[in-house]
């Protein structure tokens, strides 16, 4: 299967659904990791192949995306960028740990809007400089939040976020990774 543009609605939810789907999660997860404590830990696996000029079709399970370069990155500009998708995995995650602890805290969000930015220096990746970082040297967030609570209240949000999102943890910390290569 090989993707090129993907088109997806995103059902609307009442508040009142929300904040229930997430009271169930969070009760789920609750009594599963303290019933179980090792089902805390997760592993997920994705696959990607690659095809066209520099793409990768990707798979998670039921879910399939590709991934592209632009033109001057020698992509046929099909999708966005590894290094575009990784903002968006770190803006969505934001998304869904505002959404989480918000309704753990009891604050309300009407609407949030998620913006990333991330500098990156493309001469490590083409061999020109190799004192440079090959990933992003800077990202920034700008998150607006609408609703009803204090500015010390999102503040406060903030700062749960910060000390729990899984995503942002992997751009603000070192992560191990292992790679091996098999001639197939």
């Amino acid at each position: 299967m090989t993707i090129t543009d993907t088109q997806f609605t995103v059902p609307s939810i009442a508040d009142e659904e929300r904040a229930q789907r997430l009271d169930e999660a969070a009760v789920a997860w609750g009594e599963r990791i303290a019933a179980t404590p090792s089902s805390a830990h997760l592993t997920y696996h994705v696959n990607g192949v690659g095809t066209g000029s520099v793409a990768t079709e990707v798979t998670v399970g039921k879910h399939s995306f590709l991934v592209d370069e632009p033109d001057s990155l020698a992509g046929d500009d099909l999708a966005a960028s590894p290094v575009e998708y990784a903002l968006g995995a770190l803006i969505s995650c934001q998304v869904v740990v505002y959404r989480l602890y918000a309704q753990a805290l009891g604050i309300r969000i009407d609407a949030i809007d998620v913006t990333a930015a991330g500098d990156l220096d493309a001469r490590r990746l083409f061999g020109i400089d190799e004192s440079v970082r090959a990933g992003f040297s800077d990202v920034r967030l700008a998150i607006s939040i609408s609703g009803p609570d204090s500015q010390e209240r999102y503040d406060e949000l903030r700062e749960v976020v910060d000390a729990h999102c899984p995503v942002l943890d992997l751009f603000a910390n070192p992560t191990p990774v292992s790679v091996t290569v098999t001639k197939a």
